[in-house]
Order: C-alpha cells, then sequence, then structure tokens
C-alpha cells in the first residue's frame, strides 16, 4: 500500500510539474523586457510572389527599452531609420526628418518594437496570442485580431532564447518577410553616440 501511494504520489508530481513550470506570457514579458539596452546584427529577407528570389538587406540594431530602436541599414544601402512612439525618422544630411506612414505601416512599427521589448499586453490589444516552448526555446504565434491588420497579415511567427531570434510576417496575399537577429547582446546603456540619435 505504502509502494502504491508512492507511485501514485510520483506520478501527480510527474503530470502536474510542467503545469507548474509552463513557460507563460508574463514571463516571456519579463524576460525580453529585462535589458536596458539590446544590440545585434540583422537579415532582413522580404519573399514577394512576383520574385523569384527573396529580396535581402542587412544591417546592425540597437534598441533600448527606454527610448526605441535604431535600424541601421548596411546593405544594398545604407541608410538610418529610427522608430520611437513618434513614428518613423530617417537619417538625413539635416539630420533625422520623419517618415510619412500608411496606417498600416504605423501599426507595423508598433508591432515590431511591442514585440521586441517584450510588451504582450499591447500584442494581446491587435493579436490572438499563442506561446510554446521553454525560457530557452520558444515559439509566439501572433494571430490578427482587427479588421486593418487582418488585411495585411495571416499569421506572426516570433521565436527565440533569452531574446527573439526569428520574426516571420506572413502577409495574407502570399508575400513574407523574415527577419533573422543574429549576435543578439545585451547591455545596460546607450553609447553617446546612440543617446545623441536619440535625443536629436
Amino acid at each position: 500500500m505504502k509502494r502504491l501511494l508512492s507511485t501514485a504520489l510520483a506520478l501527480t508530481l510527474v503530470i502536474l510539474s510542467p503545469l507548474a513550470l509552463a513557460f507563460d506570457l508574463d514571463q516571456l514579458s519579463s524576460q525580453l523586457g529585462k535589458p536596458a539596452v539590446v544590440r545585434g546584427d540583422f537579415i532582413q529577407e522580404k519573399h514577394l510572389r512576383a520574385l523569384p528570389q527573396a529580396l535581402t538587406s542587412r544591417g546592425q540594431f540597437v534598441l533600448s527599452r527606454e527610448h526605441g530602436l535604431l535600424w541601421l541599414l548596411k546593405q544594398p544601402l545604407q541608410q538610418d531609420y529610427r522608430i520611437d512612439g513618434n513614428g518613423i525618422a530617417r537619417r538625413s544630411g539635416q539630420g533625422w526628418q520623419a517618415v510619412a506612414q500608411q496606417s498600416a505601416t504605423a501599426q507595423q512599427n508598433r508591432l515590431f518594437l511591442a514585440v521586441l521589448k517584450g510588451d504582450s499586453s499591447g500584442l494581446q490589444e491587435d493579436f490572438e496570442l499563442k506561446l510554446s516552448g521553454t525560457a530557452d526555446n520558444w515559439k509566439l504565434d501572433l494571430t490578427p485580431r482587427g479588421v486593418l491588420l487582418k488585411q495585411v497579415f495571416s499569421v506572426i511567427h516570433i521565436s527565440g532564447g533569452a531574446l527573439v531570434q526569428r520574426i516571420e510576417l506572413r502577409e495574407v496575399q502570399g508575400d513574407s518577410t523574415v527577419l533573422r537577429l543574429e549576435n543578439n547582446r545585451a547591455d545596460q546603456a546607450l553609447s553617446e553616440a546612440e543617446q545623441h540619435d536619440f535625443a536629436d
């Protein structure tokens, strides 16, 4: 009888432990929102139905939890962008210039910042979220709720570990974008030049 009880207890622990240890959205948000600054390289592939090969661009990024995102395109051309709560700005000879955005583009930029910062509450306003995996290897599927986003995206897949590593945006008309974030590293502070870029 004692052995039977201990076996039953062991089975109960095995059954319940995945529930107790399940990786949830709050934990993901906390994990991704922890670093003050994240730096890395990106490779972006745009797959268009009309083209046999993907359009590929490469560069570097700097994500600040407090300020926003610097997106520094290096190939096929050099161009710097800043994405923050005010929208998108492009660096020119005269400094940062605001870029006019369509509402869908503005939504996409807000989404991008929310994803990288781990703002699941912001994402839940616009998407149904389905998270699977562990803190070291997770996948988040986003299905649009709103009419506007449903006209643009069919689904968005995000995956990573300590930080976001891959984002795939599948569009309704069949095009898709795959963004790979490589050599990601967390930091505590922006450089003086980066602080200037966000303050300018």
